[in-house]
């Protein structure tokens, strides 16, 4: 059986691992979707599609799971949100999510889902890992250690602060 996971991985941590872990022993190959393929640069989605898709293959690799990694791009209309995900990916059997937007498209095209508890939310969130990020504050003990070397090798914090800095006027680069 083939398992679908789709998240912005914006980055990878460790609520992310514990559900694909989780997945793991559900399925015996897992893709993994990496959404919102053409968003980087920015205060929201610092990290390219390519960037997320090393800190997740990294991250995986001694999973007993074969794993893909594919990324996956916004599309502007929900209703045709599946088909498109299932042209960009290998056949799947089951999808896993807990976002209910997600959930909700895929009930109605048909595809079973499943989901599974939340992992230390109120810190293993990606918006909270990014303002850590920013403020140099601890955050390495909420990724795995592949995603660090990651995070090192593409120099992402120096990147995270800077578009995250605002400009003479006072304005934030994201608005």
């Amino acid at each position: 059986m083939r398992g679908f996971y789709i998240g912005r991985f914006q980055p990878y941590h460790n609520g992310h691992h514990r559900m694909v872990e989780e997945i793991a022993d559900e399925v015996d190959e897992l893709v993994l979707g990496i959404g919102s393929a053409g968003d980087s640069h920015s205060p929201r989605n610092p990290f390219t599609a390519g960037e997320r898709v090393m800190m997740v293959t990294k991250s995986v690799v001694d999973l007993d799971v074969t794993t893909y990694a594919v990324p996956i791009e916004d599309l502007d209309r929900n209703s045709v949100w599946v088909s498109h995900v299932q042209s960009m990916s290998p056949a799947f059997d089951v999808a896993y999510s807990n976002n209910p937007l997600v959930i909700q498209l895929f009930s109605e095209a048909g595809v079973e889902v499943r989901q599974s508890p939340m992992f230390n939310r109120d810190v293993l969130e990606g918006t909270e890992l990014r303002a850590r990020m920013i403020h140099d504050d601890d955050w390495r003990h909420l990724v795995p250690d592949a995603v660090v070397d990651v995070v090192e090798e593409i120099d992402g914090i120096e990147r995270i602060q800077r578009v995250s800095a605002s400009d003479a006027n006072g304005d934030a680069t994201d608005e």
